[in-house]
């Protein structure tokens, strides 16, 4: 049931903030591309207009492709495209390879995964690394769940988009990995709120704390981005929501709990973005975590004048 990997039919379902530069770059490297857009028409009209053919449907686009991408919100949005009335599972040839590049809940990875291995096909995970901006310049890294025949198959279609293709193990370890880097990565952004709140609240301004931070043993990629909004209210720099940040840190605890292990930082982390969240906060992206944690203490870290 191997399909040649000499010219795969690729399928692309989520061509939002990442989704539209991976497939973006899927076109440009040769492949057939299929897509299906959600509420957000312009990136679908782009694709089309660069060479992709539209598809309605989940179960449409499995009937034209033989290795599915997917980069949506999370597991039950993943269910519900492989498993829906009009889902992948209806229309997939024997030997697709569905691409779970969402930032998902391992267990139901797994679970998916042996459900669709009955029905002869494949599941994997391929979770992401970067920013749009680098999904455009096919420069994401990927860390990727699958055995060691899928793996070899998707390969290639990765690196259409990625510049860095890791096989961590089997299928489930991409999305236990992408946890793990969720948690410290949003660790990161509340320790960076909290800081820049009693910073200010003592009389030291972000562009103070930054002289010190920038360049130094605690600077990095992620500090960058967060802090050019926090400086200069860069909106686009840092875009990833604060209700996805929820969700993903919402995973980790899952995963913490199934392990035994206690999560007593985590939990930290994650009621720090269920605070923003409750608030109405939840569509701002994670460096606007900053101005909510220092409007609950009284202060603005906007500089004035």
């Amino acid at each position: 049931m191997k399909m040649s990997t000499a010219k795969e039919s690729i399928g692309f379902i989520g061509v939002g903030l990442m989704g539209q530069g991976m497939a973006r770059n899927l076109l440009d490297k040769g492949f057939q591309l299929t897509v299906m857009g959600h509420r957000n028409r312009k990136p679908v009209e782009e694709l089309v207009a660069a060479g992709a053919t539209e598809a309605r449907t989940p179960k449409e686009l499995a009937s034209q492709a033989t290795i599915i991408f997917l980069c949506v919100t999370g597991s039950p949005q993943v269910e519900a495209v492989l498993n829906g009335p009009d889902g992948i599972v209806a229309g997939a040839r024997p030997g697709t390879t569905v691409v779970d590049c969402s930032t998902s809940d391992p267990g139901s990875t797994i679970r998916l995964a042996a459900e669709l291995e009955a029905k002869g096909l494949n599941l994997c995970d391929a979770p992401l690394g970067g920013t749009p901006a680098q999904a455009v310049q096919g420069q994401l890294s990927t860390m990727i769940g699958a055995s060691d025949a899928v793996f070899a198959r998707i390969k290639p279609a990765c690196q259409a988009w990625a510049q860095k293709v890791v096989h961590l193990g089997p299928v489930g370890d991409g999305h236990k990995m992408k946890l793990l880097n969720n948690f410290l990565s949003m660790g990161y952004g509340a320790i960076y709120s909290e800081a820049l709140a009693l910073a200010q609240k003592i009389g030291i301004s972000p562009q103070t704390f930054n002289s010190v931070l920038s360049g130094s043993r605690m600077d990095c990629g992620f500090y960058q981005t967060f802090m050019k909004y926090v400086l200069e209210r860069d909106r686009d720099a840092h875009k990833f929501t604060l209700v996805n940040a929820l969700k993903d840190v919402r995973y980790l605890e899952g995963v913490a709990n199934a392990a035994g292990v206690p999560n007593p930082i985590g939990n930290a982390v994650k009621n720090a973005y269920a605070s923003a969240v409750a608030n109405g906060r939840g569509d701002d992206y994670v460096p606007m975590l900053s101005d909510w944690i220092a409007e609950q203490s009284g202060v603005s870290l906007v500089r004035k004048g």
